[in-house]
């Protein structure tokens, strides 16, 4: 039985830090995105500015909460949180593009409520899926790279029994485990740092198995980890 388990090294740093997961199971990504999915990611990217008020960027809550965040642990130099990434772009009248139906829906998800969403395929988990601290040099081969980077020492990672599915927290995802076309049963994830947005994780997080459910079927069950429900079972 597979399991998602957030190790005591994750929360001696991040105690308050809150999870919502949602494994969408029996799902039909093979489709290019729908005219609808596309609209709602084109809103998203619209909607994004209302978390953009601050003169400077860094300075806007969504993106300084990361920042502090990962100011906690060894990453490679210049990353940062998947949100910010996203935000950069609206930013600079960059909009966030189509991928595939699922990585739309958790990107129009996180542009739409300010917090870091990402996925990964289940199936192509080798053994537990843990967020720890790595030892440092399990292997990584990030999304649209040809040479592995591989995990620094006491960095905060997405880890599996073959190596690092996603670096420096939500920073970048691995090849390995990624979502495609073939996708059958997803990870999807969706991380709050602020404790006074619980309730904005909660609305995100169902909002999230509501539109997985709706465009690509099968069925989407929402948990939540927390320090004191540290792992889930992902069968």
């Amino acid at each position: 039985m597979k399991k998602f388990i957030v190790e005591p090294e994750f929360w001696e740093l991040f105690p308050e830090t809150q999870i919502g997961i949602v494994l969408a199971k029996n799902i039909d990504n093979s489709m290019e995105s729908s005219t609808e999915i596309k609209k709602n990611l084109d809103e998203a990217n619209e909607n994004a500015e209302k978390f953009l008020g601050a003169a400077v960027f860094s300075e806007n809550p969504v993106v300084s909460v990361w920042r502090k965040a990962y100011q906690q642990f060894k990453t490679k130099k210049g990353a940062r949180s998947s949100i910010e990434n996203l935000l950069k772009r609206v930013d600079k009248g960059k909009a966030v593009g189509s991928i595939n139906p699922l990585v739309d829906i958790y990107n129009s998800i996180s542009l739409n409520y300010g917090l870091p969403a990402g996925g990964e395929d289940i199936d192509t988990f080798a053994g537990n899926l843990r967020l720890t601290k790595a030892v440092g040099g399990e292997h990584f081969l990030a999304l649209g790279d040809d040479e592995a980077d591989n995990a620094l020492s006491g960095e905060i990672c997405y880890l599996d029994d073959e190596g690092a599915v996603c670096r420096s927290w939500n920073w970048r995802d691995g090849q390995r485990t990624m979502l495609t076309e073939h996708t059958k049963n997803a990870f999807l994830i969706i991380e709050s740092v602020d404790p006074e947005r619980e309730d904005v994780l909660e609305a995100a997080t169902q909002k999230l198995a509501e539109l997985s459910e709706k465009y690509l079927g099968g069925t989407a069950q929402v948990l939540l980890v927390t320090k004191e429900n540290p792992e889930i079972s992902l069968d």
